[in-house]
């Protein structure tokens, strides 16, 4: 076997192993372990949020009528915050595995995808010397990553297009022009990733912004208008309008979908704790997220990984408007590409060493939100 085949062996058997990992507790239902309680059982991987919300989509395809038969408090607007890349895989597999086993299968298979991805990302671009490393970390930082892989949820599929979208945009920037069959794989991937989330918008948004900085270096109009294959984002973000306009008789529902759009203004009211979705005024950690992304994107720029640079910095940006605790979630999409940022410290001897400390840590971390992150839905029956 050749070393780039065994590499992708050892990521595959580390998601697969590490994802047992965390199940096992819950697997065998543990009244007692390291003072947490597991006992509920594995329902809790399947309960916990927002997993059950694409299984309604998943079966219903947003129709209020059908929504309404369902055992739920949820009005049925709420559900067009939640796009429908993800709940359309749930279905693909559920005649064969059943929809709540089709929805754990969906989040490892695009875990493992997102990382095969993340790999040839830093290898075929030489973003580091140690791609196999730096792809082992990305599987455990951020620590919500682990979390987020572990259970039903859209990030993993919208990190693996993402991820492939910048792959294949990379390849295009080698060309004197963007008009060429790699833009377009980059533009088809990124539209896909709007069908998964919102933020897909942020994509062609950063990646816009290099090119038209790129244009006015070069006196080039035609180097800019080169971009135009990613108006499949927008024509995207359309198509799941008019469809919420068949299905709701509301073009507009995803707006109208209740407290589930988080974009404030003046910036930063994360830091304010009469905010529906912050609540808390323990809030330091959202400090070090921030700093640590701007300057991983800054970081990025000083090594002239521009369009990488320009995507994680313009998403952070969006993100400084977002008002929700949970922010650590929403900036998952640029972990990886920060991670790229700090490629020579965490090729250290010491940040391996500090990882080795913080390994049960993270695992902790990851069981105690589990167990308290849970829908109140104590019968499964019409999920699966």
């Amino acid at each position: 076997m050749s070393k780039t085949g065994k590499d992708l062996a050892i990521i595959i058997f580390t998601i697969l192993f590490s994802t047992f990992l965390v199940w096992l507790p819950h697997l065998l239902a543990l009244p007692n372990f390291w003072n947490l309680d597991f006992s509920a059982g594995f329902n809790t991987i399947y309960r916990n949020f927002d997993g059950l919300e694409y299984i309604i989509i998943a079966k219903t395809f947003y129709d209020p009528a059908l929504i309404a038969g369902i055992p739920q408090a949820l009005p049925a607007n709420y559900f067009a915050s939640h796009f429908p890349g993800f709940p359309l895989l749930i279905f693909i597999f559920a005649p064969l595995l059943g929809y709540l086993k089709s929805m754990l299968l969906v989040t490892v298979f695009f875990t493992i995808a997102s990382s095969l991805a993340f790999y040839f990302l830093v290898k075929d671009f030489k973003l580091t010397v140690h791609p196999l490393f730096l792809t082992l970390v990305f599987l455990f930082l951020p620590a919500r990553w682990l979390i987020v892989r572990s259970v039903g949820s859209p990030e993993p599929i919208f990190i693996f297009f993402v991820i492939l979208s910048i792959y294949f945009f990379l390849r295009a920037t080698s060309y004197q022009l963007l008009v060429t069959e790699f833009i377009w794989i980059s533009a088809i991937f990124a539209a896909l990733a709007q069908l998964v989330r919102p933020p897909g918008m942020l994509l062609m948004a950063g990646l816009g912004l290099y090119v038209l900085w790129q244009a006015y270096k070069q006196k080039s109009i035609q180097y800019f208008l080169s971009f135009y294959p990613f108006l499949t984002i927008p024509l995207t973000l359309l198509g799941i309008f008019y469809f919420y306009g068949i299905q709701y008789g509301d073009f507009l529902a995803y707006f109208h979908s209740g407290d589930n759009i988080h974009l404030t203004f003046p910036p930063f009211q994360i830091f304010n704790t009469k905010q529906y979705w912050v609540e808390s005024i323990w809030l330091e950690d959202i400090v070090y997220i921030f700093l640590l992304g701007f300057l991983g994107g800054l970081l990025l720029f000083k090594e002239k990984v521009y369009p990488v640079a320009f995507f994680v910095l313009t998403y952070l940006f969006a993100s400084i408007f977002v008002a929700h605790r949970d922010i650590s979630r929403y900036t998952l999409p640029i972990a990886p590409f920060v991670i790229i940022a700090y490629e020579k410290v965490i090729n250290t001897k010491y940040f391996k060493i500090t990882l080795a400390i913080l390994a049960l840590g993270i695992y902790l971390y990851c069981q105690n939100y589990l167990i308290n992150n849970i829908a109140p839905v104590p019968d499964l029956s019409f999920y699966d």
